[in-house]
């Protein structure tokens, strides 16, 4: 295959997040989706004709038997993902896998040793680390423009009461933390430029036993302090600051990038930074299909997966236990 073809893709599930990644897929001249996979054959055909993907796999073993993908989205419940991920490796595939990828770091290691032993790439599909807006407002923060980094603070809540919904289970890893709250923390993680020391996370959990409100703070080196708060049973809200000694870096919609805009608080001034929207869910893909074809480097891939993984475990071990963790 030309260097410059299309990388062909195919997506594992059929979960509501796909509508968000299908028209990226199908605007990108890099992106050749070729096929969709489900547990069941007449869900994929309706599943495929709805989106007119051009094939329908009634299982995911099919998808990932077919020569003719060269990379894989999975976008599977948050237990399958390492599994799964490891499947498609060894079948030969790339792999885009939905965040979180784990909590468990011992499954991440696993996959990228996966990886590499494959020869195919692996990465973490936290879209937003895509965006323009997310690379400038570190810029700014590197570039000193509120002084010292002091403390970050975000938050990533909604309002989820139905009980029977997925993202509220247990046993496949729901709640808060793992569907927003792995958000919060990847952008401290991402603005302090480092991994935390100690966490310390308290959390209400809600009937179906997930956390369906969590806050934290978490220590990184150098004494920044980040906090947070998620949730599946609060009113929406989505924010991200960066404060420093000299002013703060405030962003409303840090996490689906769909208004792009960074507020400069410094000396009793606003300065608004605006910046042209852009498909996170395209960059990501894209940025995977420049990896692939050696014209590019990944973003995201082992260091980063694995340090959100152990944040992601010492904090719901801190929750569980009301006991601050040390990493």
């Amino acid at each position: 295959m030309p260097d410059d073809a299309p990388v062909r893709w195919g997506i594992v599930s059929t979960a509501d997040i796909n509508r968000k990644v299908i028209p990226g897929a199908k605007a990108s001249p890099k992106v050749d989706l070729v096929g969709v996979a489900s547990r069941a054959q007449d869900r994929a055909d309706q599943y495929a004709s709805w989106w007119e993907i051009p094939r329908a796999y009634g299982s995911y073993e099919a998808l990932l038997a077919d020569d003719e993908i060269d990379a894989v989205y999975i976008s599977l419940p948050n237990t399958l993902h390492c599994e799964w991920s490891v499947k498609a490796l060894e079948a030969g595939k790339h792999v885009l896998c939905e965040k979180p990828l784990s909590r468990h770091p011992e499954e991440v290691v696993a996959a990228f040793d996966t990886a590499d032993r494959t020869g195919r790439l692996l990465s973490e599909a936290f879209m937003w680390r895509h965006n323009p807006q997310t690379a400038r407002l570190k810029e700014l923060v590197d570039q000193g423009a509120i002084g010292e980094l002091r403390l970050v603070r975000s938050t990533f809540s909604y309002s989820l009461y139905d009980e029977t919904n997925i993202r509220l289970q247990p046993d496949v890893e729901g709640g808060g933390l793992m569907d927003v709250g792995c958000y919060t923390v990847s952008g401290s993680r991402f603005l302090t430029g480092g991994e935390p020391e100690r966490v310390f996370a308290e959390a209400w959990y809600g009937p179906t036993g997930t956390d369906w409100v969590l806050a934290a703070t978490m220590r990184f080196p150098g004494d920044v302090i980040a906090s947070f708060d998620c949730g599946t049973a609060l009113t929406n809200r989505d924010e991200l600051e960066a404060i420093g000694s000299e002013g703060s870096l405030f962003v409303d919609d840090p996490w689906h990038c769909l208004r792009p805009e960074i507020e400069l608080r410094r000396e009793g001034a606003v300065e608004r930074i605006e910046l042209e929207p852009q498909d996170s869910y395209r960059l990501e893909l894209e940025n995977m299909c420049d990896a692939i074809r050696g014209t590019g480097e990944l973003l995201l891939a082992r260091d980063d997966a694995l340090g959100q993984a152990r944040a992601l475990e010492a904090l719901h071990t801190s929750a569980a236990t009301s006991a601050p963790v040390a990493l």
